[in-house]
């Protein structure tokens, strides 16, 4: 099976101010990330609020990213993955069947919030189930503990579904034991496809052989900065390499201060020039005040001079 190389990008849910959903961005926010060196999307995730959309709002949002990768220089190079978890074992299915019925390279699910997930063979079969309705796509377990409470051992859900599951193709890890990472790596002689999920660790697993290749959600504005580590780290420029990790950090501790990537990152996108609307309720929006220090925050660590460009 196909193992992805470089960086995909979790991008952000476009909304009115209404609530809707916006289809209008998603061309030129496909064209941006393309041009900004990541190798394809992973939508409807964390990032996306997709536990926060309808089955209707998922479909339509795959489709229309479909169409705008489509519509990209090199289109080949641009990977689509429609995140396809719900509490809701039958909506999982029904948008997993609809991704294969529309082309998408990829599937994959986080475990659900409700209810908690606490055994691995729970697990295991949450993830069968979903894979069996697209055969013919990779399906990657989601591992972001944080979000759904399934603080689980990832090397036993290998060993679980190994001979299991034959369209399982590995785990988008977002957790913080590196040493779990490449243990998960190094199963069955590097059998499963471990994309690193953590901007802020990338070039520790590099050094340990991993985050060939990874999906992360600040490379939606700090894009040009996470692949310039790959990119430093495969020229043999260390220095280089521990210069983008640090100051990607400082990104992050940047967004920490507003709420995270899902909120305060998001609206990084607007001071950008590319506005993706609110966040849906429950989140917390920025204010204009929050706003015009988000601002300070960043201009003080030269994010714009540093940043993806449109």
């Amino acid at each position: 099976m196909e193992k992805i190389y470089g960086l995909i990008d979790a991008p952000f849910t476009p909304f009115h101010e209404d609530g809707s959903i916006n289809l209008a961005p998603i061309p030129l926010y496909a064209a941006m990330l393309q041009k900004n060196g990541l190798k394809g999307v992973f939508i409807n995730g964390s990032s996306g609020e997709g536990y926060m959309l309808t089955v209707e709002e998922r479909k339509q949002l795959a489709e229309a990213w479909m169409k705008a990768v489509a519509d990209l220089p090199h289109p080949k190079d641009f990977k689509v993955i429609v995140h396809v978890g719900s509490c809701c074992v039958r909506d999982a299915q029904q948008l997993a069947t609809h991704a294969q019925q529309i082309g998408a390279w990829g599937i994959g699910a986080m475990a659900p919030p409700f209810p908690k997930i606490g055994r691995v063979e729970e697990l295991a079969q949450y993830c069968e189930e979903i894979a069996q309705a697209a055969p013919t796509l990779p399906f990657y377990f989601y591992h972001i503990p944080a979000f759904n409470g399934a603080f689980l051992p990832m090397v036993k859900l290998l060993e679980a579904v190994d001979g299991r599951i034959p369209n399982f193709a590995g785990i988008k890890y977002t957790f913080e034991s590196i040493y779990e990472y490449n243990q998960c790596r190094l199963y069955g002689g590097g059998k499963y496809d471990m994309l690193h999920g953590q901007d802020e660790t990338i070039l520790p697993s590099l050094a340990m052989g991993g985050a060939q290749g990874g999906i992360g959600g600040t490379t939606n504005y700090n894009g040009r900065c996470l692949t310039g580590i790959l990119e430093a780290w495969k020229a043999g420029d260390l220095e280089k390499a521990r210069e983008l990790q640090n100051y990607a950090q400082e990104v992050i501790n940047v967004i920490c201060h507003f709420r995270g990537n899902i909120v305060g990152g998001k609206r990084i996108m607007k001071l950008m020039g590319l506005d993706l609307g609110p966040n849906r309720t429950p989140f917390q929006n920025i204010t204009p005040d929050e706003e015009t220090k988000l601002r300070q925050e960043l201009e003080a660590i030269d994010f714009f001079n540093r940043c993806n460009v449109l």
